[in-house]
C-alpha cells in the first residue's frame, strides 16, 4: 500500500513540478494528514535522477510549509479558540491535540514554532496556539521557515542519496527523528537558561 503512494506521489511530483511539491507541503503542513517524507523523498529521487533541481525542489517544500503554516497562522486569528474547539474536529484537530500544542506552545515560547518543526505529530498543528497567541507574523515566518527548512532539506537528501530503497530510508529516518529530538532538547534547555540569564539581569538593573 505504501509502496503504491510513494509511486502515486513520485507520479503527481513529475508531472506536476515544483508547483505539485509546493501543494502537497502546503496540505501537510495545514491540516491534510500525511507524512511530508511521501512527498519530499520522491522528490530527492527524482532530482537524483536529473528530472528536477534539488535546491528548487527544497525551495518548494519550504515554500509550501510555511504556506501551509501561515493558513492555521491566520485561521486562529481570525476564528479563535471557540471556533477551533467546535469545528476543528472535522478537519482532524480534536480538542485534546489543540490543548497539547497549546501547553507546548506555553512551555517553549516563540521557538517552539521551530522546534515544532521538527517534530512529527506537532509540526502541522503548533501554528494554531501562534495565532491564537498572535505571535508576530513575521518571526513565525522566520522560526517556521528555519524549522521546516532543514526537515525539508533532510528529506530531499535521504531521497537523493538513497533513492527508492523505501527500508534504508525508514532505517534512517527513525535515527535520524531520534537525533532531532536529542537536540532539540538540548536546544531548548540552552535557549531557556539564557532566557532566565536575561531576564534575571533585566531585574537587577
Amino acid at each position: 500500500m505504501l509502496h503504491e503512494i510513494v509511486d502515486f506521489v513520485v507520479e503527481t511530483v513529475g508531472s506536476l513540478g515544483y508547483m505539485g511539491i509546493f501543494i502537497m507541503m502546503f496540505l501537510e503542513s495545514s491540516f491534510f494528514p500525511f507524512p511530508s517524507e511521501i512527498v519530499m523523498v520522491p522528490a530527492g529521487y527524482l532530482a537524483y535522477k536529473g528530472e528536477m533541481n534539488l535546491a528548487l525542489a527544497v525551495f518548494a517544500g519550504i515554500a509550501g510549509s510555511l504556506a501551509g503554516a501561515v493558513f492555521n497562522y491566520f485561521l486562529a486569528v481570525k476564528f479563535g479558540r471557540k471556533f477551533l474547539s467546535k469545528y476543528g474536529k472535522y478537519v482532524l484537530v480534536k480538542e485534546e491535540t489543540l490543548e497539547k500544542m497549546e501547553d507546548f506552545f506555553a512551555k517553549h515560547g516563540h521557538i517552539s514554532t521551530f522546534s515544532g518543526r521538527l517534530i512529527p505529530a506537532v509540526r502541522q498543528y503548533i501554528s494554531l496556539p501562534a495565532g491564537l497567541a498572535k505571535m508576530n507574523i513575521w518571526k513565525f515566518s522566520l522560526y517556521t521557515s528555519l524549522g521546516a527548512g532543514i526537515w525539508v532539506l533532510i528529506l530531499a537528501l535521504l531521497g537523493y542519496f538513497i533513492g527508492s530503497n523505501q527500508e534504508l530510508i525508514d532505517e534512517y529516518l527513525k535515527i535520524i527523528i531520534v537525533s532531532i529530538l536529542i537536540l532539540l532538547a538540548v536546544f531548548i534547555l540552552f535557549y531557556i537558561r539564557i532566557k532566565m540569564k536575561k531576564d534575571i539581569i533585566s531585574k537587577a538593573e
